[in-house]
C-alpha cells in the first residue's frame, strides 16, 4: 500500500485555522470510547476513524444481522452473524490502519463499566437501552469524563454532550430512566437510515470539538426532527 504521511491524509484538516498542527496532534493523541457499534456508533467511528482519533475502543456485545445494514453502515452483507466489534474493528483498519482498535465484545454492567471507561479521555454512548445509557452516565460522572449522547426514533433524533468539565449529565435532564414498557424501540417502529447518520455525524463532531479545545455547547440538548425538518435546540 502507497505510504502518506499524516500531514498528506490530515491536510485539510490542518489548513482549518482553528485545528491547524496542533489540534491534529490533539487528535491523534485522543482517546476515545464508543459505546454501541450500531446505528449511532458506525457514523462516529467512521469519522472518528477518518479524522485520526489514534486510540478508538468500540464495546458491543452483539452481532451483525440483515435488518441493521439499513443503517448500520460500516457493516457489511459479508459481516452477517460477525461479532459488530469484529466488523467495526475490521472497517477501521481498512479505513486508516494507523489506529489503535480496542474492541471489547461484551455488555456494559454495574460490575465492568468504570474499567471500561477508565483509559479514554471522551466516551460516546451509541447504545440503544435507558439501561445502559444510565450506567454509562453514571460512570462518566464518577470518573469526570466527557459523554457524548445521542439517541433515535422513527425520524427523531436527541443529541447533547454531558458531563464537560463538570457541566449538567443525563440525570439533570432526565432523572430517572423510564419504565421499559414506556419506551419504543426501532425493533417496533422502525428507523430510516440517514437519521443516525445525521446524529452520529454531530456526535463526531462534538468529539473533535472536544479533543480539540474548541467551543462546545453544553446543558444543552439538540433535538432533531427529520420529519418537520426542524433543529430545536432546548437548555436545562
Amino acid at each position: 500500500m502507497e505510504q502518506h504521511s499524516a500531514f498528506d491524509r490530515y491536510s485539510r484538516q490542518i489548513f482549518i485555522n482553528e485545528i491547524g498542527i496542533e489540534g491534529q496532534q490533539k487528535i491523534m493523541a485522543a482517546k476515545v470510547l464508543v459505546i454501541g457499534a450500531g446505528g449511532l456508533g458506525s457514523p462516529v467511528l467512521q469519522y472518528l476513524a477518518a479524522a485520526g482519533i489514534g486510540n478508538i475502543g468500540i464495546v458491543d456485545f452483539d452481532h451483525v444481522e440483515i435488518h441493521n445494514l439499513n443503517r448500520q453502515v460500516i457493516h457489511a452483507e459479508k459481516s452477517i452473524h460477525v461479532d459488530k466489534v469484529k466488523s467495526a474493528s475490521a472497517y477501521i483498519e481498512e479505513l486508516n490502519s494507523s489506529i489503535k482498535v480496542t474492541s471489547l465484545m461484551t455488555k456494559i454492567s454495574t460490575d465492568n463499566v468504570d474499567g471500561i471507561i477508565a483509559a479514554y479521555d471522551v466516551v460516546v454512548d451509541g447504545s440503544d437501552n435507558f439501561n445502559t445509557r444510565y450506567l454509562v452516565n453514571d460512570a462518566c460522572s464518577r470518573a469526570q469524563k466527557a459523554l457524548v449522547y445521542g439517541s433515535i426514533f422513527a425520524f427523531e433524533g436527541q443529541m447533547a454532550v454531558f458531563n464537560y468539565k463538570g457541566s449538567k449529565q443525563l440525570r439533570d435532564l432526565f432523572p430517572e430512566p423510564p419504565h421499559p414498557e414506556d419506551i419504543p424501540t426501532c425493533d417496533q417502529y422502525g428507523v430510516l437510515g440517514p437519521l443516525p447518520g445525521i446524529i452520529g455525524s454531530m456526535m463526531a463532531m462534538q468529539v473533535l470539538k472536544i479533543v480539540t479545545d474548541l467551543p462546545v455547547d453544553f446543558n444543552k440538548l439538540t433535538l432533531v426532527d427529520t420529519y418537520l425538518w426542524r433543529f430545536t435546540t432546548i437548555e436545562f
